[in-house]
């Protein structure tokens, strides 16, 4: 069965009796050990993982109703709860904490058969783009292991890229899914906001916040996104509106109305090469019979700064409940005085990015500050929002790069936390307004690092979106 190619495939041939569950589970562990350098997974589950499997086998030669996910190899990112297993995001201050009980996303997967093998390393609390800011250490790309795999969900997207297993959740505030799946050239998508409940999810910035599915291919991602959509009675801000079945949109042969943002192209920061793919892509599509809009956005210098404001500022809500008192970090010798307490298990036990966070979001919260800062971010976010509702009514989905330059050296931009902010610029924006995104990887710098497209649709449209996904992929690929 290997090469893994897609999950129908594979599921295929243990339907036949070509391989099993058992076998597909063993290949994974042996991949865990040979790449365990990359450093992509924090916990692997050897004896758990040959179990389910074992008792997969069973019910289908017993001739059970499978599961949609019967048999997928699958891990997690390590802020989606697993029940009596490891939640740390990758923090010292939930250093050796476990869940008590089970993300609904993870659930949903178990429910389908689905054989969860591992824990994903990634950025302290999801705060990164690039899987630096771990207290376990970075995460390796495996095409260059001098470079970044992207983040926060660079774990997830280096078990992927690396053949660790055949699908991942990642969690998405401002790209975290889709940027590390640029850098390690495989598929990353990011549903509509409240498409996945974020119970059992870490909050970061609970208004952005999203678990995400990166893979191989686009089938597979909307699979499993068929899989874990979904209301939820645990999570108030999921939507209700009926899970298409989106593996549907993979035949689609639909000519969607697509659109650019001009700013995005003649941006300062985009590195000529990424810049001329796109526009040849476009042209191609031109030619191709497509309708490519050419649109002004204004407001792009303004989405980064927006993002951070408001993110930082529920970042800082969030991570409160984090103080040593019930569970996690403490620090020793234990201090008797409360505001000492607290500051040396924070000051301790949170990484140096999560404290700077934490830190400008308290400052934009403040008396003196709240209105400059948080109340006119929200402002700008509602005319994000609106002017993105009359974008959708010109075209069907927004076409856009998904990283200003490929993965970078580990260490290059460690000292300037700005110019690590200012790579997120054509990411956050589907987080802000909370539209559905996905990264296909599409071209090859001449570097010799793949990069991708991004590929936006109007809120809960993830069914076109994937479609268009899917044929741009098969058809326009580079080779």
């Amino acid at each position: 069965m290997y090469p893994f190619a897609t999950i129908k495939a594979y599921q295929q041939q243990l339907f036949n009796g070509t391989t099993s569950c058992k076998q597909a589970v063993e290949y994974y562990l042996a991949q865990t050990k040979k790449f365990a350098h990359l450093n992509a997974l924090l916990h692997v589950f050897p004896k758990e993982a040959l179990q389910r499997a074992a008792a997969l086998d069973e019910q289908r030669a017993a001739g059970k109703q499978p599961g949609k996910l019967h048999g997928v190899v699958v891990t997690v990112k390590d802020v989606i709860a697993w029940e009596q297993h490891p939640l740390s995001a990758s923090s010292n201050i939930l250093r050796n904490f476990h869940s008590i009980y089970n993300a609904t996303a993870v659930q949903k997967l178990l429910a389908e058969d689905a054989i969860i093998i591992g824990i994903n390393n990634c950025d302290e609390f999801a705060m990164g783009s690039s899987n630096e800011n771990s207290a376990f250490g970075p995460v390796k790309n495996k095409l260059d292991e001098s470079r970044v795999p992207g983040g926060s969900s660079g774990g997830s997207a280096v078990a992927v890229q690396a053949d660790l297993c055949m699908v991942s959740l990642g969690s998405d505030t401002g790209g975290s899914v889709r940027q590390p799946a640029d850098f390690c050239g495989i598929v990353g998508v990011k549903p509509s906001y409240g498409r996945v409940s974020r119970h059992g999810l870490i909050a970061y910035g609970s208004s952005f916040d999203q678990i995400g599915v990166l893979s191989q291919n686009v089938e597979d991602a909307a699979l499993v996104l068929s899989v874990i959509a979904g209301a939820d009675d645990y999570d108030s801000t999921v939507s209700t509106i009926p899970v298409p079945d989106y593996t549907a949109a993979v035949s689609s042969t639909a000519k969607p109305v697509l659109g650019y943002f001009k700013q995005t192209l003649t941006h300062a920061g985009l590195d000529e090469e990424i810049r001329n793919s796109h526009i040849s892509l476009i042209e191609k599509l031109k030619a191709d019979g497509y309708e490519v809009k050419e649109l002004d956005f204004d407001l792009i210098d303004y989405i980064v700064p927006t993002y951070y404001v408001l993110t930082t500022a529920e970042a800082s809500s969030n991570l409160s409940r984090y103080d040593g008192v019930r569970y996690g970090y403490r620090s020793t010798p234990v201090r008797e005085e409360l505001t000492e307490f607290y500051s040396a298990n924070r000051s301790e036990g949170f990484g140096k990015e999560v404290q700077r966070r934490i830190m400008l979001g308290t400052f934009v919260l403040s008396a003196g500050y709240y209105d400059a800062y948080y109340t006119k971010a929200q402002q700008v976010r509602r005319k994000l929002y609106d002017q993105t509702k009359l974008v959708f009514s010109e075209i069907d989905a927004l076409l856009m790069p998904v990283s200003p330059s490929t993965a970078f050296k580990i260490g290059e931009k460690s000292s300037n936390p700005i110019e690590m902010y200012l790579a997120d610029i054509y990411t956050v924006f589907a987080n802000l307004v909370g539209i559905p995104g996905v990264s296909i990887p599409l071209f090859q710098h001449s570097n010799g690092l793949p990069f991708g497209l991004q590929l936006m649709a109007k809120h809960f449209d993830e069914l076109s979106l994937l479609g268009l996904a899917d044929h741009l992929m098969k058809h326009y690929k580079a080779s």
